[in-house]
């Protein structure tokens, strides 16, 4: 968790995480959605991009020079279910008066979507049921998942 925060622990890494998540990848219009001072967020897309989260593409608007627009990488594309598990806890301990900015829906039909615990087979977890198991040593015989290197198999 440590090595975690060191990249995203400082409030606005999240914030900007979410407008880019929302389509937003050109600093103007994260700045503008944020009302964020241009320094701050210079130095969150810098530290963001520097921990791989996110990647740089050069784009050029007619008659204006190269600029970099933010999107995410393989690892940045993870944080979406760690942005939605804050969000699903807001909503339900730090409720706005007005109900949740947005919804968790299924794309076909529209079903309610929790953020929660599932096992290696696909069936959710109750937090009664989890055990967190100290690993006590570099090679562990747990998930696949959680070996560096080692893939998961169909």
């Amino acid at each position: 968790m440590e090595r975690s925060l060191q990249v995203l622990g400082e409030r606005w890494s999240f914030l900007v995480l979410r407008e880019i998540f929302a389509g937003r990848h050109r600093f103007a219009e994260m700045q503008a959605s944020l009302g964020i001072a241009s320094n701050l967020l210079s130095a969150r897309l810098k530290s963001l991009v520097a921990a791989d989260v996110l990647c740089t593409r050069t784009y050029q608007e007619p008659g204006s020079r190269p600029r970099q627009s933010y999107h995410l990488t393989d690892s940045g594309r993870e944080l979406r279910v760690v942005l939605l598990a804050l969000q699903q806890w807001g909503d339900r301990h730090r409720a706005r008066p007005s109900g949740p900015s947005v919804l968790r829906r299924t794309r076909g039909d529209g079903r309610c979507v929790h953020v929660g615990f599932v096992d290696d087979d696909g069936r959710a977890v109750s937090q009664n049921e989890l055990l967190m198991v100290p690993n006590l040593s570099s090679v562990t015989s747990g998930c696949l998942h959680e070996r560096p290197g080692v893939e998961a198999s169909d």
